[in-house]
């Protein structure tokens, strides 16, 4: 797993705290346990949750979860099943999202 420096880079100044627990604990520990779920496994859930929530951090997450192999036909399976639970709205952004990285347009 590549070390996450994103927290520290973007907030690492104005929320250290908060930085250093998206690098150190988020990213550094509950991602790198690996013989629980796989990457692939965990960037699914995370997108998942991302689409319920219709939350802007989806994008990163789509880059990454294809990153960790996730295929753009698992993608798009998992978005036409939340359209029906997290809604049809959310469904249409995750999807122009999921383009955008799947695509690389």
């Amino acid at each position: 797993m590549k070390k996450q420096t994103t927290g520290r880079e973007q907030l690492g100044t104005f929320a250290p705290q908060f930085a250093a627990l998206n690098d150190d604990v988020l990213f550094g520990e509950v991602w790198s346990r690996e013989d629980e779920l796989s990457a692939h496994d965990r960037s699914l859930i995370t997108c998942a949750a991302l689409v319920a929530m219709g939350a802007p951090q989806l994008t990163s997450h789509l880059a990454i979860a294809k990153q960790n192999g996730v295929t753009q036909e698992e993608m798009v399976a998992l978005i036409t099943h939340l359209a029906f639970y997290a809604g049809w709205p959310k469904a249409w952004s995750a999807f122009n999202m999921s383009k955008e990285i799947y695509d690389g347009k």
